[in-house]
């Protein structure tokens, strides 16, 4: 506690925040930097291409010049804000996700209303051993992102045995 407020980034031996959310592991970082390179190689081209189709006008080169710029500082820094925001955690009832770079968004789920649960492992986070849980309600998708793959594997077969509970008691 500093100043009289807690630290909510401040995480315990056992990977969880003053709150009870879980964070990601630094592994994930590089996952995303890798993705982020990556993405500038293709912007890079395609700036040079329409670098070339506006005949070398000087403002074009200014106006690109600028918006790579943005996009550079956003590709160095994002992943890096991103990994200290992005939390989660699960109980019986529900699933939350806090997650942004600029706005932080909360997300909820409850658990009831979760209608199917799958493991995403992308080639970028194979690399680095990561996967993706996407959790599908009648309202739209949530993803649990940059997980180590065993603990999205466990994730994912906790719910579904959870919404196999459920659906037992129901009948």
């Amino acid at each position: 506690m500093k100043d009289g407020k807690v630290n909510r980034f401040k995480v315990d031996e056992n990977g969880l925040t003053v709150d009870g959310y879980r964070v990601l592991n630094p592994s994930c970082l590089k996952s995303m930097y890798l993705s982020r390179a990556i993405g500038i190689v293709i912007t890079v081209a395609v700036f040079y291409l329409i670098y070339i189709e506006t005949l070398d006008t000087e403002w074009a080169a200014k106006w690109l010049a600028v918006i790579f710029v943005i996009l550079l500082v956003y590709c160095a820094v994002g992943p890096f804000v991103f990994y200290k925001r992005y939390r989660y955690r699960m109980d019986e009832d529900k699933i939350e996700v806090r997650r942004g770079i600029l706005y932080i968004t909360h997300l909820l789920v409850p658990v009831e209303r979760v209608h199917q649960v799958d493991v995403r492992v992308g080639p970028i986070n194979r690399i680095f051993g990561l996967a993706d849980v996407g959790i599908t309600t009648a309202g739209g998708e949530v993803s649990l992102q940059f997980l180590e793959e065993d603990v999205a594997e466990g994730i994912a077969t906790a719910l579904n045995d959870k919404i196999v509970r459920m659906l037992k008691e129901r009948v």
